[in-house]
């Protein structure tokens, strides 16, 4: 991996069949967008990393399969059950204008344009249609449209919304 700052990408849940293919859930968007990555790197929960080359990538509901180089039975993947696949940004895909990675949204203070404080970022929910930003803080919480219709701008760590009256009392 270089040195730069790794991205999660997926977790792996469980191994799959008994050719040591891992079933990884992904951390945000369509499992599809882990099938064309080939360098990567499994860090378990001792923060150990272990750099992959990823053979196949197929996806099976909301999770992908992959096969990695090294790993032939089911004993070796499930070895490999609880470690994040990672991968260095430079990696990633350009993003177009109005794309983002989940990564880069997680951990935003967010705003409204007339100064309200609501939270930061907590999560991000895929709901089909567009995304869901989970904010919390201030003994809050709030469940928001990530719609670029309601982003004014991103500053640095902190994103700026204009959100329809009525939207934040929802549920007062």
């Amino acid at each position: 991996m270089s040195d730069e700052r790794p991205v999660r990408l997926g977790r792996v849940v469980s191994a799959h069949g008994i050719r040591g293919e891992l079933k990884v859930s992904p951390h945000g968007g369509p499992a599809s967008g882990l099938t064309g990555i080939r360098l990567a790197s499994l860090v378990d929960q001792a923060g150990a990393e272990r750099p992959i080359t990823i053979v196949r990538g197929r996806v099976q509901g909301t999770c992908v399969l992959l096969t990695l180089v090294g790993i032939e039975d089911r004993n070796s993947a499930a070895a490999l059950v609880g470690c994040e696949l990672v991968v260095a940004r430079s990696t990633l895909p350009a993003l177009a204008k109005d794309e983002y990675y989940w990564h880069d949204v997680l951990g935003l203070r967010v705003r409204t344009e007339d100064g309200r404080e609501l939270g930061r970022v907590r999560a991000i929910h895929a709901t089909g249609t567009h995304d869901v930003l989970e904010l919390a803080g201030g003994g809050r919480e709030y469940l928001l449209p990530y719609l670029s219709a309601f982003i004014v701008r991103q500053d640095g760590d902190e994103l700026i919304m204009r959100l329809p009256p009525g939207l934040l009392e929802i549920n007062d």
